[in-house]
């Protein structure tokens, strides 16, 4: 290439394959999974049927998705090598290196690690899907001081998740928040981290390093994170239980309004994708509400409403999922820094029928470059 080639800087604008994972439909502004808009399969689903969805186009039938839920009750455990390779990581490491870290545990002691075909793609995908919620489980724990909690079988994807994480059963309107969560997580298309584990497929590398690379670029705080980062801002206004929701507004749009006349960049607003506000907004914001009003929590939604008014006024920006989904975490009871790792427990499942997508039509991904260096030039003897 010459340098008057022209650059798509980020590649944006580049349409780079074909998907028939999801969407975003222009035309209802919905994110569709397999062709269903999402706030659908969250309004009616488990997360085990939408993660069966992703991986195989249709929804299971009712011997399906039976078979799906007993493989993975029964790959629910803490592999002690998992846990033995954690235990050795400071405490006080990203929770985000604790999941590249047993992602890539887990495929070095898969004895079909190095394996691609279509079956027992699937199989490791749905045993990382099984195994992963014990990772971030645990590592809230040892953060703690706490034993590992042990799965339970009789509890389905999301109770043992946050069974698993507190010890303690949660609550019917807990568990379909988390629920709605991971749905609404698991699959966004090409995006920086999806695309991350294409570009590593396509070099014929195996399931778990795609995953692994995934997991790396989901860390960087331009992609992953801003759940954490809207807690953050929270707690930098500062969280005041015995405030009303009015208060909490006021000072939360005051807070706001300085920030933005700083420049100040504020996480959780805005995205590359909508042009009309993040369509999963909606039904995450309903699960956030039912949170309030479960731990009557009023204060949070007052921080909520005025950052959100204060945006709108100034930018006519809106918020984007993770604005809605980080304090929803908060209130369930997951410190600030596993939000990101609940967010790879959920796109596994996207990032792997991606993988599996990609590997069956491979082609290299090898973009092209403008060189803008030296002209040719010699050594001076």
């Amino acid at each position: 290439m010459t340098t008057e080639d022209t650059v798509y800087k980020g590649l944006a604008g580049v349409v780079a394959d074909y998907t028939a994972i999801s969407k975003v439909n222009p035309e209802t502004n919905s994110l569709l999974y397999r062709g269903y808009p999402v706030q659908q399969l969250a309004a009616e689903l488990s997360f085990e049927e939408v993660a069966l969805l992703l991986w195989t186009g249709e929804l299971p039938t009712e011997s399906q998705l039976a078979e799906f839920v007993t493989f993975e009750r029964a790959h629910r455990a803490l592999d002690p090598r998992v846990k033995s390779a954690i235990d050795l990581l400071p405490t006080d490491c990203h929770p985000m290196d604790v999941g590249r870290t047993a992602v890539s545990v887990l495929g070095a002691n898969d004895p079909q690690s190095e394996e691609s075909d279509p079956e027992t793609e699937l199989a490791k995908s749905k045993k990382l899907f099984a195994a992963f919620p014990a990772v971030v489980a645990y590592d809230q724990r040892r953060r703690r001081g706490q034993e590992v909690v042990e799965p339970r079988e009789d509890l389905d994807y999301s109770q043992n998740f946050l069974w698993m994480t507190f010890g303690e059963e949660a609550a019917p309107e807990v568990v379909d928040a988390f629920r709605v969560s991971m749905v609404l997580y698991a699959e966004h298309s090409f995006n920086a981290s999806t695309f991350t584990a294409r570009v590593v497929t396509s070099t014929l590398s195996d399931l778990h390093s795609a995953v692994t690379a995934a997991i790396g670029a989901l860390k960087g705080p331009l992609h992953g994170g801003a759940n954490e980062a809207v807690m953050h801002t929270f707690e930098e206004i500062g969280i005041r239980k015995e405030e009303t929701r009015e208060e909490a507004a006021a000072r939360s749009k005051a807070w706001m309004e300085e920030a933005l006349a700083a420049k100040k960049k504020v996480m959780g607003f805005g995205h590359r994708v909508y042009k009309k506000g993040d369509s999963r907004v909606p039904t995450m914001k309903a699960a956030l509400d039912a949170m309030i009003e479960h731990y009557g929590r009023h204060e949070i939604i007052g921080l909520y409403d005025g950052l959100e008014q204060a945006m709108d006024e100034a930018k006519g920006i809106k918020p984007n999922l993770d604005y809605p989904a980080g304090p929803t975490y908060h209130l369930m009871g997951f410190d600030t820094e596993l939000f990101t790792p609940l967010f790879i427990a959920s796109r596994i499942t996207g990032w792997t029928a991606h993988i599996m997508e990609q590997r069956a039509a491979n082609s290299l991904i090898r973009p092209l470059s403008a060189y803008n260096g030296p002209d040719e030039r010699q050594l001076k003897k």
